[in-house]
């Protein structure tokens, strides 16, 4: 029955929109290499005859790199998106988007003026009804092809340096699986030869701000492909948890009764495909992928290597973890000391803050307990799980912004590893957003956790919209108050006078003092009404 109910639920949907935008994937754009496409709205580049933007030079940073990428221009990630595009749309207020079209988030309107409040809930706090219809957009995610964006199937000389585009239509879902992979590859160097030591979204200080967007980009896109505007994902709160309690055919899916790597025939994600996990085939022939289809999601959790992460994390190793006041520390990489984003991330140990590279803790743990698909850095995301356990990271993260307050400089500007200083543009998203424009509270984002927020929150949250209203008429309140203030002083000053001209009067004129009263009361009230 639930199944009849997703099938007409996905046929009632219509697609829509959702890292190369496909008005950009043009020899003509990248031999200008300028990605600046019109926007529907009034027909010009990033709707500038409407103030939403303009077409601009990127701006890139120049502080120096930590030491762990020897190379220079052998990868089209460094300095991304320079290879590609040195002219991009640069947004104006609450404006984002490719061809600034859209909303910033946290903001909605046809102006983009009105705040807005999302709340991420647990997966198993949602009703039956709404776990169906999570279930129903992932799926139509993975059956839905973007209109806006397009994958490189090739490098930038492999396209003869933009002369010979190389780009594949692909889905929204695997859109995003894509993208994870692409930041995360090795460097190909030629020949055989590949660069293992290098990823523009883990081991480094980008890896929770990048997420952070991650995140949110891929919720945006179920948002426009489905109308639902409100649609947050949820999260899997996995402390102290003794399994994979996700992991029944109601959720994600529950395990193949005879293949136990493969996952239910009951649970629709078993005729999913996975894209980007062969990554040493990928490295062999000098290739980047695809998103040719390459087998069913391979999940096994539990039967994982249990010397490496010997069960899935407790509370009181968040809560450790939480109690680490340094965001980066030393070499800013998988070796650091006492970071708390090196020990979330799950290569120091939860305990102690110490690296550790034998154990994978935290967030690692998770990917190496499923043992299949979530186990591969460069394909994990192709497993819908990831979605569930990176917002439980996120929200995290969020609980160490409360408490610790960063201000925005905390985030490294420089000799952090290759793509991840504070100004380095976010691999390979476009439009173009900066690390440590993420490095910032949930909600000045638009969105919170459930489990994180408190009443007092929540007023907070209610008179958002309202405060942001008066914000923008404040100019007109003042003014509104001294011209009230000016006419009320005038009315006073009449009065006095007319006073006084009784008084100067006939005594029969100075007798009904009680009725002068009266008069002057009615006036005062009209005046403060």
């Amino acid at each position: 029955m639930c199944l009849l109910a997703l099938g007409i639920l996905l046929g009632i949907l219509q697609p829509s929109s959702g890292q190369f935008p496909r008005a950009c994937a043009s020899s003509e754009s990248l031999l200008r290499k300028e990605c600046c496409p019109l926007w529907a709205g009034d027909g010009s580049p990033c709707g500038e005859l409407s103030g939403r933007g303009s077409c601009q030079e990127i701006l890139l940073s120049r502080a120096p790199l930590g030491p762990q990428f020897p190379f220079t221009g052998v990868d089209d990630r460094e300095d991304w998106p320079a290879v590609f595009y040195n002219r991009t749309c640069q947004c104006n207020s609450n404006f984002m988007g490719f061809n600034c079209g859209e909303c910033r988030f946290g903001f909605s309107g046809p102006n983009c003026a009105n705040r807005r409040m999302l709340m991420r809930r647990s997966i198993f706090q949602l009703s039956s009804r709404e776990k169906n219809k999570f279930l129903a957009y992932l799926n139509l995610a993975k059956h839905t092809p973007s209109q806006d964006y397009v994958i490189a199937s090739g490098t930038y000389a492999q396209m003869n340096n933009g002369s010979t585009p190389m780009f594949r239509n692909i889905n929204i879902y695997d859109l995003f699986v894509w993208m994870h992979y692409y930041v995360s590859h090795d460097t190909l160097l030629g020949g055989s030869s590949v660069w293992r030591d290098i990823d523009f979204a883990h081991e480094a200080p980008g890896f929770l701000p990048w997420h952070r967007l991650f995140l949110l980009l891929w919720e945006h896109e179920i948002q426009k492909i489905t109308g639902d505007e409100n649609f947050t994902i949820p999260y899997w709160d996995w402390r102290d948890a003794e399994g994979c309690d996700v992991c029944t055919d109601e959720l994600m899916g529950g395990r193949h009764p005879t293949n136990p790597q493969l996952l239910s025939p009951a649970s629709f994600f078993s005729s999913w495909q996975v894209i980007c996990s062969l990554s040493e085939e990928y490295n062999s022939r000098q290739a980047l992928c695809n998103a040719t289809n390459e087998g069913p999601i391979l999940r096994n959790p539990g039967n994982h290597d249990k010397t490496r992460t010997p069960r899935l994390p407790s509370s009181a190793e968040v809560e450790f973890c939480l109690t680490l006041t340094q965001y980066e520390s030393g070499s800013m990489d998988k070796l650091a000391n006492f970071s708390f984003r090196n020990t979330l991330e799950g290569f120091a140990n939860p305990q102690t803050g110490i690296a550790n590279m034998s154990q994978s803790s935290l967030h690692n743990a998770l990917h190496i307990y499923m043992n299949g698909s979530m186990s591969q850095v460069q394909g994990s995301a192709n497993d819908p799980i990831f979605i569930l356990h990176h917002a439980f990271v996120d929200s995290i993260f969020e609980q160490w912004l409360r408490r610790h307050r960063p201000l925005r400089e905390v985030y490294p500007a420089a000799n952090a590893p290759i793509g991840h200083n504070r100004e380095n543009y976010m691999v390979p998203f476009i439009p173009l957003y900066r690390n440590g424009e993420f490095f910032t509270p949930s909600r000045e984002l638009g969105y919170d956790y459930e489990y994180l927020a408190d009443p007092v929150d929540s007023f907070q949250d209610f008179l958002m919209p309202y405060l942001e209203q008066a914000r923008q008429i404040w100019q007109w309140l003042v003014g509104a108050a001294v011209v009230g203030g000016i006419i009320t002083a005038l009315i006073t000053g009449l009065i006095v006078l007319g006073c006084r001209k009784k008084r100067r009067g006939s005594t029969a004129e100075t007798q009904p003092l009680l009725m002068e009263s009266e008069d002057d009361h009615n006036l005062s009230y009209q005046s403060n009404l």
